[in-house]
């Protein structure tokens, strides 16, 4: 949290955006991946909720130790259907889903014990329908569901992360307005705020929408109190940012990937990273208040967003 008079321990998010820059961590599964743990699974790092859920808070804490403010959850991948097709009953997918939760507070406590004094956050992910599918549709959308069908299938799983108290639930990674209008109606009434972020394509969703559109559904929802974008590349951001900013007012989040590409017929990363912490500040001075990283961005990088961010 960078501000000159940071919110006490305890405060609400928003309150924390109002008074200054909060720093979110990086992605999960290279920090999971760089700890030994085998993610090449449909359930990606969500498996280890169920088999190694000490090894998820171990990769939150290395974040919050290294400056972030909030921890993300290891639910972006975490659905009903998605435990089900491995023979994972409804009640035990509803308990790995708080459990994510839990683990997430937990590393913050420990954090708290070995001397991090500054307040954390904890932000349940809420992944699109396409990462259930584990196919790479998450970066295109367009599953050929309607708004109601995608609402069906997200309401569940919100009203069980809800439950476990978060203090903000992340709707991430969202490829299409569509299914961004479907999380929108999902999230109402669950007494929640939420954030919601695109994954992008230059000025557009990866489903082609523009921005501006996109954007102006959360323009007047009052559970979302920041929009922004999401593992796209780095490159994409800066006019992202100051879009959503403009569009809707409000706080924006802001986590893209090292630049490099998704194959996801070979689930593997390829190209190089050009994602430097010095970019930062530009994104901050467009509207940027909540800054972070997404896929292949560690906790290295994230201590050096934290510094870039505090330094100035």
């Amino acid at each position: 949290m960078t501000s000159d008079t940071p919110p006490p321990h305890g405060a609400p998010l928003a309150e924390a955006l109002a008074a200054g820059t909060v720093v979110l961590d990086g992605g999960m599964s290279n920090q999971l991946e760089s700890a030994g743990h085998d993610l090449s699974d449909e359930l990606w790092s969500a498996r280890l909720l169920a088999e190694r859920p000490e090894a998820i808070t171990e990769a939150h804490l290395a974040y919050f130790e290294a400056g972030a403010d909030v921890a993300i959850t290891s639910s972006y991948q975490a659905t009903f259907e998605g435990f089900g097709q491995r023979g994972i009953a409804r009640k035990e997918a509803a308990r790995l889903l708080a459990l994510s939760v839990e683990l997430a507070r937990e590393a913050a406590r420990r954090a708290g014990d070995k001397g991090v004094a500054r307040p954390l956050w904890v932000a349940a992910s809420v992944g699109p329908y396409g990462a259930m599918l584990a196919d790479g549709s998450e970066y295109r959308g367009r599953y050929g569901l309607s708004v109601e069908e995608l609402e069906r299938f997200h309401r569940p799983r919100l009203e069980v992360l809800a439950a476990a108290a978060p203090d903000v639930l992340a709707l991430e990674t969202v490829p299409d307005a569509e299914e961004a209008e479907a999380l929108l109606r999902a999230v109402r009434g669950l007494g929640v705020p939420a954030w919601l972020s695109y994954t992008v394509d230059g000025e557009r969703t990866r489903a082609g929408q523009p921005l501006d559109e996109a954007f102006a559904l959360a323009a007047d929802a009052d559970e979302v109190i920041a929009v922004g974008v999401n593992c796209c590349a780095p490159e994409d951001v800066d006019a992202a940012v100051a879009t959503a900013a403009r569009v809707t007012g409000k706080p924006v989040v802001v986590y893209p990937n090292s630049g490099e590409a998704w194959d996801a017929a070979a689930r593997a990363w390829n190209g190089r990273s050009t994602f430097t912490p010095e970019q930062v500040l530009g994104w901050r001075e467009s509207g940027a208040r909540l800054i972070g990283g997404c896929c292949r961005v560690g906790p290295e990088a994230v201590a050096s967003i934290a510094r870039t961010l505090g330094a100035s």
